[in-house]
């Protein structure tokens, strides 16, 4: 990331909405907008930690509530909220902080809530390999409360379903039970 240019472009961005980027107010907002943006942008590497599933565990493992911020492709305003993603182990289980960290290493990109959804379940597939795999995620999107319809409170809720969680209708139904269970 060119964060030099990012500051320049906000500078320029700033003089095109009419605003004085040099003003003691706004002298230093370039460098803060791109340092923000840069951070939100960048993922936080980590280490995927699988354990053999040596007790044959067959049922869910669900975490819920996982809170998720990421920016609107389309405007770069902030849509935020919850996602909830469960697996059905095979033969490996993953430490369960794991699912939080998937889920923020696709957030933190320029992201529509149905591709983010669709990546931290192909991804979970594809690394972990069990028998299914569902993520659900609610999110209010910023750029539906503050501009257009201006719709505060809204929530978008996305859903991808993999393996037995969308093939197999009682999978299925429990997944989204336990995903709403007070």
């Amino acid at each position: 990331m060119d964060v030099e240019a990012a500051q320049q472009a906000v500078t320029d961005l700033l003089k095109a909405l009419g605003k004085d980027p040099y003003s003691v107010h706004l002298a230093d907002t370039p460098r803060r907008v791109a340092e923000a943006y840069a951070e939100m942008l960048t993922p936080r590497a980590f280490t995927m930690t699988t354990f053999p599933n040596d007790e044959g565990y067959d049922e869910l493992v669900l975490a819920r509530s996982i809170p998720v911020q990421s920016l609107c492709e389309h405007h770069m305003l902030p849509f935020h909220g919850v996602a909830h993603v469960g697996y059905l182990p095979g033969e490996r289980i993953l430490g369960l902080s794991k699912l939080a960290r998937v889920v923020e290493m696709f957030a933190r990109d320029l992201q529509v809530q149905e591709r983010l959804t669709k990546q931290v379940a192909d991804w979970l597939q594809d690394q972990l390999q069990p028998l299914g795999v569902g993520v659900v995620i609610e999110a209010e999107h910023l750029c539906m409360a503050h501009r257009g319809v201006r719709v505060s409170g809204s929530r978008a809720v996305t859903s991808a379903l993999k393996g037995v969680l969308r093939n197999d209708p009682a999978s299925r139904q429990e997944f989204f039970a336990l995903v709403h269970a007070a």
